[in-house]
């Protein structure tokens, strides 16, 4: 039988998630000590920002959490993450510019020192309790790069945040890649639901064109042998099996 609802979940291993974590964390305390309430009166600014690193990192969840039933929501959510990340980078892109310094180059020392911290991947034991497990990665990780994405220097953190945000936009994007590439070779959810009531219905055919068990009287449903010298063959088998062994040849 086909399997219908695929795999869905896990956006916790995914680097773009991770990324994405930091970026939101990283805002919320940039925004916390350059856009106190005196500085941005009507909120606009702080909210903005902190809105658009929120949904960058819900809409990864809600995406992966829908990828079971739809892989066109979880492409398009994923999507909407990534305009997200990007509306935000304007922001830090135009607060640099408001203070007299362009944006870092990708070959200055600072960018490749920032580059070149490495991240372990986060890998959940057997028997562990995701969400705490993630949460302990997540702080270790924050501590890790907080001398960058959470200097109180701004214009280091202004430009360490736009580094974690083009890495999360690389990543979510090679992520929409592969959806494309898997629901064109394996089809969508709608596909897989109707090839499963296909079977079921040539199976349901099946059974009523069988025969009777010689050793019960049941109706016999018709399928392939996997071992044995008829390996590959059809036959027909008691639909009341395991409780009856019953069988006869085609």
């Amino acid at each position: 039988m086909t399997q219908v609802i695929h795999a869905f979940g896990g956006y916790r291993k995914t680097r773009a998630f991770v990324f994405t974590c930091l970026t939101y964390h990283a805002t919320c305390t940039f925004c916390q000590r350059n856009y106190p309430y005196p500085n941005d009166p009507l909120g606009k600014t702080s909210g903005q920002m902190i809105g658009a690193a929120r949904s960058a990192r819900q809409n990864i969840v809600e995406g992966s959490s829908r990828a079971g039933t739809s892989r066109e929501t979880e492409l398009k959510l994923y999507d909407v993450a990534k305009a997200s990340l990007q509306e935000l980078a304007g922001d830090y892109e135009s607060f640099l510019i408001q203070n007299g310094t362009a944006p870092w180059s990708n070959d200055c020392s600072q960018a490749t020192a920032l580059a070149a911290i490495p991240i372990e991947n986060f890998h959940l034991q057997q028997g562990k309790d995701e969400r705490h497990e993630f949460g302990v990665y997540l702080l270790g990780l924050r501590e890790q790069f907080a001398s960058y994405l959470e200097a109180e220097n701004p214009i280091v953190a202004a430009n360490s945040i736009l580094w974690a945000i083009d890495s999360a936009s690389k990543l979510l994007y090679r992520l929409i890649e592969a959806g494309i590439n898997e629901v064109t070779q394996n089809g969508g959810f709608a596909e897989r639901l109707s090839t499963a009531r296909l079977q079921c219905r040539n199976e349901d055919t099946t059974i009523a064109e069988g025969p009777p068990c010689p050793l019960c009287g049941k109706k016999m449903r018709k399928i392939m042998a996997h071992r044995g010298k008829n390996a590959g063959k059809p036959f027909w088998s008691c639909t009341n099996y395991p409780n009856c062994n019953g069988s006869r040849n085609i």
